[in-house]
C-alpha cells in the first residue's frame, strides 16, 4: 500500500513530503537533495529485501550497513549515510508511519575523531566569568555593553552556549521566576531548559530592567532578541579577545563549550549531558568521552557496536 494511502486510511492528516519536512528542519537545498538521494537508494534496497522503510527493523538495517561496507564505502561515508537515514526515519515518525527510529543510536565504530585538546577545568571557566570587568568604564555605552558581555560570558561558561544559541535567544526565553533559561532548538540541536546560577540571575535582573533598554535606544531598534545586535552577531568575537587576556588557554567559544560539556560528563550521565548540550543524538555526546577509557568501553558495549565476521565496521 502506498504511503499516502496508508496514512489516509489510518485517519491521518494529508501527507507532508520528506522534502517539506527537511525544509522545515532548516536544511539547505544541497543537503536536502543529498538526503533525498539516500532515501531513494535505501527504499530500493528495502524493496529487494522484501520490506519497506516503514516495516524494516534494526537487524535488517544492519544488513543494509553491511551492504554499504561491501561496496567499499569508508566508515566516515557510511556514518554520513546513516545520518541521512536517521533523518528519514525521524520524518516517518513525525508523520505517524513509524513509532521508532531503529538506528537512532547506531554509528560505525572506529572513525577517527577530532580530539578535544587544551580543555578548561571548571575553576578556569568560572575564573573567566569573575575576571570579566564590567564596572570600570566611565563612558555610559561601554559600561552597558560590558555588563551585557559579562552576562553572555556566564551563559558560555556555565550553560555551554555557542554563538548561534546566543543569537537565537529572545526575551521570553528568560525565566527568572523559575531560575532558568530556555535555549531554543535549531536544525542541529534540541531545545532545552537549563538552570541559572544565583549570581547570573542577579545580573539578568539588572540587564532586563536597565541595561537592555539603553542598548535598544543606542541601536535605535525594537527587537525581542535578548541580546540586540543588529544584522550580525559579532559580540562573541569581542568577548573571546578579552577572555584570552585573562587566560591564554581560552581559544574560542567552541573550545569553551567543549570544556563545559566534558566537565558535565564528570558530574552527570550521558543522557543528562545530552539534554544539557542540546545534542540530537547520543553519539554527539559520546565524542566528549574519548579520553575516558572506562566510559568508552561502556559506550562500545551499550550503544550498538556493529561487528561482522569478528571485525568492527
Amino acid at each position: 500500500m502506498e504511503m499516502s494511502k496508508q496514512k489516509i486510511a489510518c485517519g491521518g492528516s494529508p501527507l507532508k513530503t520528506y522534502t517539506d519536512y527537511l525544509k522545515k528542519e532548516g536544511y539547505t537545498m544541497q543537503t536536502i537533495n543529498t538526503k533525498e538521494r539516500e532515501k531513494i537508494y535505501f527504499t530500493k534496497w528495502c524493496k529487494r529485501q522484501m520490506t519497506t522503510p516503514i516495516e524494516i527493523d534494526y537487524k535488517t538495517c544492519l544488513k543494509y550497513i553491511k551492504s554499504l561496507t561491501r561496496k567499499g564505502n569508508s566508515k566516515r561515508t557510511i556514518n554520513h549515510k546513516l545520518g541521512s537515514l536517521k533523518s528519514y526515519f525521524n520524518y516517518l515518525i513525525s508523520e505517524s508511519y513509524r513509532l521508532d527510529n531503529p538506528i537512532e543510536n547506531t554509528n560505525i565504530k572506529g572513525v577517527q575523531r577530532t580530539l578535544n585538546h587544551n580543555l578548561l577545568e571548571p575553576e578556569e571557566l568560572e575564573d573567566l566569568y569573575y575576571s570579566y570587568e564590567s564596572d570600570n568604564y566611565q563612558e555610559e555605552y561601554h559600561k552597558y555593553t560590558s555588563k551585557r558581555n559579562k552576562i553572555i560570558v556566564g551563559l558560555i561558561v556555565y550553560q555551554g552556549l555557542d554563538t548561534k544559541d546566543l543569537k537565537n535567544l529572545k526575551l521570553e526565553h528568560l525565566q527568572l521566576s523559575k531560575g532558568k533559561i530556555y535555549i531554543p532548538g535549531t536544525k542541529k540541536s534540541n531545545g532545552r531548559e537549563i538552570e541559572l546560577k544565583p549570581w547570573q540571575m542577579i545580573g539578568f535582573i539588572e540587564y532586563t530592567n536597565e541595561v537592555r533598554t539603553h542598548l535598544l535606544q543606542r541601536l535605535n531598534t525594537d527587537t525581542d532578541q535578548l541580546f540586540p545586535s543588529g544584522d550580525r552577531f559579532t559580540i562573541t568575537h569581542t568577548i573571546i579577545k578579552k577572555l584570552k587576556k585573562y587566560n591564554q588557554k581560552a581559544e574560542g567559544i567552541k573550545q569553551i563549550r567543549a570544556s563545559v560539556i566534558t566537565n558535565w560528563l564528570k558530574q552527570y550521565n550521558l543522557r543528562k549531558t545530552q539534554y544539557l548540550a542540546g545534542h540530537r543524538y547520543i553519539s554527539s555526546t559520546e565524542r566528549y568521552l574519548q579520553d575516558d577509557l572506562e566510559n568508552l568501553h561502556e559506550i562500545v558495549n551499550n550503544y550498538h557496536p556493529i561487528n561482522f565476521g569478528g571485525h568492527n565496521l
